[in-house]
């Protein structure tokens, strides 16, 4: 049906205008009540590893009594006339009630288990569920703009929203590339390394059986040096996946020691400084910096080539500023260059703690980061 007039038209872009504002809204609320639940979730996760701790320790008590009064069992049995009918029966319901006991915790070990693992699923529902709900309101608020008329910001929405799809797409095959390293990484280490241990181990009983104690013990001494050297690996690993030293001792010396480890790894030097009294603060902000600086030096170190790279750290009660120097090649900042995965994945991480980053670099003459976050 033809429109009459414009009117008609303004009526029906309106009409449509609150529909799609409707299902905005309808979607959103999906999302925040995904959120809610899963932060819910989350804590309820957390109070049940803790569960899970505490019954794995009372179960390894158990099992130790279980077993002393299995022994005394058999050491009744074995001089069973030594014994009254009383001091027989006691030892026997004794042994009877540590295996019960033992069976009962194990059960409940098994039930925490099995409820941690349906919450950790139903966790990753939730997040996808957030992630679609976030994307449809995206889409849905273009079409809104759209309809509105506002057709510049809905341009640069459109390529904002075309930025963010490309850096996704980049971290899921970045994701991808850490996997198959970190695979890679077990395999050739900790992996080659258990393989071998568990060869030795068989050698050692051999060696115990047809020759010397004394080569026996050489044996495990080696076995040790291999398996300390495994341990090892597996914590660089660990580490390289998330800083643990993050978690309890915070930022500053979790920098300080990833700036040590670098310099170690790869010949730069680094200088690393701090301004302000040190204090804790939020977890997620604490990680987030960290990433930063850890993405700045790998770009420094990856594409700069420099011979120095200085890192100064300034906390102020409301803030905390953090400036990273190389004296490497530099780089245009004007070309596309600045819109390479590591720079734009900084970029990121700033954006959702809500602070500024500054880039500036010549050609020749090394790069300067800022990064700038408030402290709530």
């Amino acid at each position: 049906m033809a429109l009459r007039n414009a009117a008609d038209l303004d009526q029906i872009i309106e009409q449509m205008l609150q529909t799609v504002e409707k299902s905005k809204e309808e979607i959103f609320e999906i999302s925040e009540t995904s959120r809610k639940e899963l932060h819910t979730l989350q804590d309820e996760l957390k109070e049940i590893q803790e569960h899970i701790s505490e019954t794995i320790e009372r179960s390894d008590q158990l099992e130790v009594e279980a077993r002393v009064a299995r022994n005394q069992l058999a050491e009744v049995s074995k001089r069973f006339r030594q014994f009254s009918d009383e001091e027989v029966q006691k030892v026997y319901e004794k042994a009877n009630e540590s295996q019960v006991n033992l069976a009962v915790v194990r059960q409940e070990e098994k039930r925490l288990r099995d409820r941690r693992d349906n919450i950790e699923r139903r966790l990753i529902q939730l997040d996808e569920t957030i992630e679609r709900a976030e994307t449809l309101v995206s889409q849905v608020g273009i079409v809104y703009n759209f309809l509105a008329g506002d057709l510049q910001d809905v341009g640069e929405f459109v390529e904002n929203a075309r930025e963010k799809h490309e850096f996704g797409l980049q971290i899921i095959e970045a994701q991808e590339d850490e996997r198959k390293r970190v695979a890679r990484e077990i395999h050739d280490g900790p992996a080659q390394t258990l393989a071998h241990v568990l060869l030795r181990s068989e050698l050692v009983e051999k060696i115990s059986r047809e020759k010397s104690a004394e080569e026996a013990i050489q044996e495990f001494r080696e076995l040790r040096v291999l398996i300390r050297s495994s341990l090892g690996e597996v914590r660089r690993i660990i580490y390289d996946l998330r800083p643990m030293a993050i978690d309890d001792l915070g930022l500053v010396p979790t920098l300080q020691k990833y700036l040590r480890h670098l310099e170690d790894n790869t010949g730069m030097v680094t200088e690393f400084t701090t301004k302000g009294k040190e204090a804790r603060v939020a977890p997620n902000l604490e990680i987030g910096l960290f990433r930063i600086v850890q993405e700045a030096a790998q770009n420094a170190y990856k594409h700069a080539k420099p011979d120095l790279l200085r890192v100064q750290l300034e906390q102020r009660p409301t803030s905390i500023t953090i400036l990273i120097k190389d004296d490497g090649k530099g780089f245009d900042v004007d070309k596309e260059r600045d819109k390479s995965f590591g720079l734009l994945g900084m970029r990121e991480r700033v954006n959702a703690l809500g602070g500024q980053l500054t880039i500036d670099s010549v050609v020749g003459q090394g790069t300067r980061v800022k990064v700038f976050v408030p402290v709530h």
